[in-house]
């Protein structure tokens, strides 16, 4: 018979997950990297600042995450949350999301900035977060990064921006694009008198901020793999006809082309600011300029 010259398949007993196991699990427990695939423990990935140890892929970062990774502990002073976004054309629905991404960003805007120290080194700090309505850069946005320049112009210390970005913000219009001419005004200012603008770009870094100040620093830095552009892929190459290079747009093709000038690890942020904030303090030490407290 066919049947006796084939070894009977063996059952094997089934395990119905446990839903109890499954609930103690934590979540947040491990990431995977989108780039090569690994899996990373969530606190291994915190320790290596978000970054992963195999490829050197660069996780997104909040704002908070940020400035504790950038200034000295314990060294931030926020200034101007009370500064909010009102609704000035009308436009529908914008309330109801911008309150929306309160609450899902915990922030009041899509910027944190204020003054703070690296080494010791004091400086004044604007970090954007693309949890907030894709760090889009509205009249409070503007307002904000206005006010900080011109305070570490008027204590005559430098000013550091980490830009991440969608853009200008749609919903405010004029009031949105104004803010491009309003805050370089305030670098020029600080500029004229002497002072150190650092711009670092993040990913992604588009639109109307990075045609104002995000590539108007003294030093222009990014992160490794940042796409940093104005317009997108699709809308260039169907404008000027032509296929564009498979790494256009990254921080590595810009640095190639003389638009940035340094592309810095994440790791290595830090320490870099601070090699550059000694060099440009008046004595090399970190009380060479004057506090803003």
């Amino acid at each position: 018979m066919l049947k006796d010259l084939f070894p009977k398949k063996r059952k094997f007993a089934t395990i119905s997950p446990n839903q109890s196991a499954k609930d103690r699990v934590p979540e947040g427990l491990m990431n995977k990297c989108k780039r090569c695939g690994e899996i990373l423990l969530s606190r291994e990935l915190e320790k290596n600042v978000k970054t992963c140890p195999h490829c050197g892929y660069h996780f997104s970062m909040t704002a908070p995450e940020r400035i504790d990774a950038t200034l000295d502990e314990g060294s931030f002073v926020e200034f101007d949350a009370h500064l909010l976004t009102g609704d000035p054309l009308s436009f529908p629905d914008y309330p109801e999301k911008v309150q929306k991404a309160r609450e899902m960003s915990g922030l009041d805007e899509a910027i944190l900035s204020g003054y703070g120290t690296i080494a010791g080194y004091p400086l004044y700090i604007a970090v954007m977060d693309f949890r907030f309505i894709m760090g889009s850069m509205g009249s409070v946005v503007g307002e904000r990064l206005a006010r900080t320049v011109e305070r570490a112009t008027d204590d005559g210390v430098p000013v550091v921006i980490f830009t991440v970005s969608g853009g200008a913000r749609m919903q405010e219009g004029i009031f949105s694009l104004m803010q491009m001419a309003k805050v370089s005004a305030a670098l020029r200012r600080h500029a004229d008198a002497g002072q150190l603008y650092i711009a670092v770009c993040t990913n992604p870094t588009t639109g109307g901020v990075t045609a104002s100040f995000a590539m108007q620093g003294d030093l222009n830095l990014a992160e490794p793999g940042a796409m940093i552009g104005f317009a997108g892929r699709r809308i260039i190459e169907s404008t000027i006809r032509q296929q564009l290079p498979e790494e256009f747009q990254t921080a590595e093709f810009l640095l190639e082309h003389g638009m940035l000038d340094e592309v810095v690890h994440r790791k290595d942020m830090k320490p870099y600011l601070a090699t550059v904030l000694s060099m440009h303090s008046k004595r090399g030490e970190p009380n060479g300029h004057r506090s803003a407290f």
